[in-house]
């Protein structure tokens, strides 16, 4: 059945992205607005625009749908894409749903038992379940959870309780969901995930894949395809792996496989069963336009080909409002905003969700725009995408322009060794070495003595990037803004250097202020529930 008129329950950047492949179909877009976000790009781009009271509503946007005769809704990602019961009302409601059945998005969703599924379908997985068995380190995961909320890495049995409340609250607070698990966590693993599409007569097929190896706070920051490095044996087994996953749940549409690897070994990590943020890297190099292959996968159309073949290499960066050195996010408004023209030609394209003049604020992602460079080999790609950065300008608000800038040039990314622990090795905007070293571990060595295992990346949290308080000093400031969520500590307690002192919330994810030496608080400035800028007094202390 064609689709006539569209709503997208989402906002930002992937609402205009799906406005755009819908204006070239021919179909009807419709944004949502919770009462916040009324002047956001997303509403200027569609066709009409209709008010709900908060993107997390599902009711909200299936009484949006039906109010102006649209006929399907586009979930995007993040909020409510994932929902197994959202997708189940929207089908209740007579309305065509743009992404995967119910039934595939609650078995892939929980990533409990996703694992299972995957296990029995012949997909390694890591080992997961009682801690104590487990061993450390070890990670501990939100079973409905994505995007690095409620997530902890766990070294010791001494950190696994505070980790645990703090996860569920995390989790609980994204998700509605405080469901925890623990599996085996890798130190440097690469992130790989494989794009599957699939129709309603069962066929599912895999259209290449990405390394998303490079992250932030378990967000990806610089996503490529093909992945680098992956020998044909190996790139096949991925795509095979993920297609068993797909059949084994009975996927449709568009979604993702995730996969850690761990030299030639890898182990099922998620599914995302969704259109995915970095999905511009793969159109790149397929020549798909993925949200117009789900559009067609919704209306019961057949999968074209069960064939595709990457041409070419593709990088994405994203471009956010955070500091470079923290990646705390940012608030203001954008004064100035110059990105480089969309030409294909040349190898560019920028998917962009908001404008010069708009706000960013503290309940939402701050996503400025994704920069996707294209090129006949990878160096090609990185050599465009590195010119994008050059002509790109942005005033009014903080941004990581500059740690991008200084990402796509480092050596270990041009060489394409790196791996999750990036940028705990290389910390953003350390000097870059004019030469790369190998890494010991890779390549061929040997040693007669017994050595020592591998250490872990280094500890580097948000304070020991920042230039804070010496002992002797009495304040500490909030590094961003963002909502008191809970004090851990009263006048007059005595705390360690890198002790929680005040928990803050900011998109969606906990982020603990710590103390940054041994000390006596002597004043306490906030409560729970205060909204807090960049730069607020927080805390005194006295050494």
């Amino acid at each position: 059945m064609a689709i006539e008129r569209l709503l997208v329950a989402n906002r930002g950047e992937i609402a205009v992205r799906i406005f755009r492949t819908c204006n070239e179909l021919g179909i009807s877009t419709v944004a949502v607005v919770a009462p916040d976000d009324t002047g956001s790009a997303h509403a200027r781009a569609a066709d009409e625009v209709v008010e709900i009271a908060s993107y997390l509503h599902s009711e909200e946007h299936i009484r949006a749908a039906l109010s102006v005769g649209a006929d399907a809704i586009h979930p995007g990602y993040g909020f409510l894409a994932e929902q197994a019961d959202f997708a189940a009302a929207v089908e209740s409601a007579g309305l065509t749903w743009v992404g995967p059945p119910p039934d595939a998005l609650a078995l892939g969703g929980d990533k409990i038992v996703a694992k299972r599924v995957a296990r029995e379908a012949g997909v390694p997985v890591l080992p997961d379940g009682d801690p104590t068995e487990i061993g450390f380190p070890l990670v501990v995961k939100a079973a409905a959870g994505g995007g690095g909320r409620g997530m902890r890495i766990v070294r010791s049995a001494d950190e696994l309780d505070e980790a645990l409340a703090a996860a569920e609250r995390e989790a609980t607070g994204a998700f509605g969901d405080g469901t925890l698990y623990c599996e085996r966590y890798l130190e440097r693993p690469r992130h790989v995930e494989v794009q599957l599409l699939g129709d309603v007569h069962g066929n599912v097929v895999a259209v290449g894949e990405r390394d998303c190896s490079v992250q932030r706070r378990h967000q990806k920051v610089l996503e490529e395809a093909p992945a680098p490095g992956l020998s044909p044996s190996l790139r096949g087994e991925l795509h095979e792996a993920a297609v068993a996953f797909g059949r084994a749940i009975g996927y449709r549409n568009a979604g993702t496989v995730e996969f850690v690897l761990d030299g030639d070994d890898f182990f099922f990590l998620e599914l995302n069963g969704r259109i995915q943020v970095e999905h511009p890297v793969t159109e790149a190099v397929t020549g798909l336009d993925l949200v117009a292959e789900q559009v067609r996968l919704a209306g019961g159309e057949p999968l074209v080909t069960t064939c595709y073949k990457a041409e070419e290499h593709a990088v994405e960066v994203r471009l956010y409002a955070e500091d470079s050195r923290t990646f705390l996010p940012q608030t203001g408004r954008i004064e100035k905003l110059r990105l480089p023209s969309d030409n294909l030609s040349q190898g560019i394209r920028v998917d962009s969700g908001v404008e010069e003049g708009d706000e960013v604020g503290l309940a939402y992602d701050p996503l400025i725009a994704k920069l996707v460079a294209h090129g006949p080999t990878r160096d090609d790609a990185l050599d465009r995408l590195a010119a994008a950065l050059g002509e790109t300008e942005v005033a009014g608000v903080t941004t990581n322009l500059a740690f991008l800038r200084w990402l796509v040039a480092h050596p270990v990314v041009r060489a394409g060794e790196a791996t999750t622990a990036f940028l705990v090795e290389h910390p953003p905007l350390s000097p870059i070495p004019l030469r790369r070293v190998a890494a010991p571990w890779a390549v061929p060595w040997r040693l007669n003595l017994q050595s020592p295992p591998p250490a872990p990346p280094p500890e580097i949290t948000a304070e020991s990037r920042r230039h804070g308080p010496t002992p002797g000093e009495s304040t500490v400031t909030a590094p961003m803004p963002g909502t008191v969520i809970r004090i851990e500590v009263e006048p007059g307690d005595t705390v360690a250097a890198r002790q929680a002192l005040v928990i803050l919330e900011a998109m969606k994810m906990e982020i603990p202020v710590h103390s940054p030496f041994d000390g006596t608080v002597t004043a306490v400035h906030v409560a729970p529930g205060d909204r807090v800028a960049g730069g607020s007094l927080l805390v005194d202390l006295a050494d």
